[in-house]
């Protein structure tokens, strides 16, 4: 019996089985269809006459991500930013999307590449940890959580070859080392660990060149933030997918914490603050202190 069959009201035996605490291999035996990477995407291009499947998907970036304070001490943690802009080619399609979202308590991810295979990946990886949590009755560590995404991404390869690809940054706080770390991938699932910040998406390397100026060791919470807020800012000054703070509207990047206390969402009036105090030096022509 597949999953959803039946009227008796009782779960199926798949429900019922023991079996892997991974939710995403029990989808994969029981419901692939249901997997982002396994669903069918016509392969596009001039010569086939199809319209390529990645021109007509909304694309998210860019996001950043900052490690501060001093390793097995309190106030330590990550910070990840994300701007609020959507692109579909030269239209923007979103003007305040979400891009960074909690993966459990203590860890974030955020999204860069095709939006809407993002937030559905993001929304499998919650449950993904959820699901381990329930059946091991334990966290799983740091390391395992990003090793379990890069295999969530490997299996996406199929899209990504299509155009439909998707790299997140991944930071969390490490129990066990007591500090905050970042992982970064490639399309095929690869993982690398960042140390003390990272970027991804087609404003990452205008972020990353601020972080690089403005980063510095010993850097609390409340100064990680106006580090990647100031990266956003930098990066929304050269690329025309990143979109800036819109002070009109009020949109302001999307950021949050992770740390021994778990995750937590920067709130607006917070960053309005610091959106008006980069504004400030700016105009000054001052860096950011």
């Amino acid at each position: 019996m597949g999953i959803g069959e039946g009227t008796s009201g009782r779960l199926p035996d798949a429900f019922l089985r023991p079996g892997s605490s991974s939710f995403v291999d029990f989808l994969a035996d029981h419901a692939p269809d249901l997997l982002p990477g396994r669903r069918a995407a016509a392969l596009g291009g001039a010569a086939a006459g199809v319209v390529n499947p990645a021109s007509l998907a909304p694309h998210a970036t860019t996001i950043v991500a900052v490690s501060y304070g001093t390793p097995g001490e309190p106030g330590t943690g990550a910070v990840m930013a994300g701007d609020r802009r959507a692109t579909m080619g030269s239209m923007i399609a979103n003007r305040a999307i979400e891009k960074v979202f909690p993966a459990d308590e203590f860890s974030a991810v955020g999204i860069a590449g095709t939006a809407g295979i993002a937030v559905e990946l993001v929304r499998l990886f919650q449950l993904e940890l959820e699901h381990f949590e329930k059946i091991e009755g334990s966290l799983l560590s740091l390391d395992g959580k990003a090793n379990r995404l890069g295999t969530m991404i490997r299996g996406n390869l199929p899209m990504a070859i299509q155009g439909l690809a998707v790299v997140p940054l991944f930071a969390g706080y490490d129990l066990d080392r007591g500090a905050g770390r970042i992982f970064s991938y490639d399309v095929t699932g690869g993982r690398y660990e960042e140390h003390e910040h990272y970027s991804v998406g087609s404003g990452s390397v205008f972020a990353r060149g601020a972080l690089k100026k403005l980063w510095q060791p010993g850097l609390d919470a409340s100064g990680a933030v106006r580090v990647a807020v100031e990266a956003l800012y930098d990066a929304a000054d050269d690329d025309s997918a990143t979109g800036g703070p819109d002070t009109v509207r009020r949109i302001y990047p999307v950021v949050a914490t992770v740390t021994a206390d778990g995750y937590r969402r920067i709130g607006e009036d917070e960053l309005e603050q610091v959106v008006e105090q980069i504004v400030a030096r700016r105009r000054q022509g001052g860096a950011l202190a």
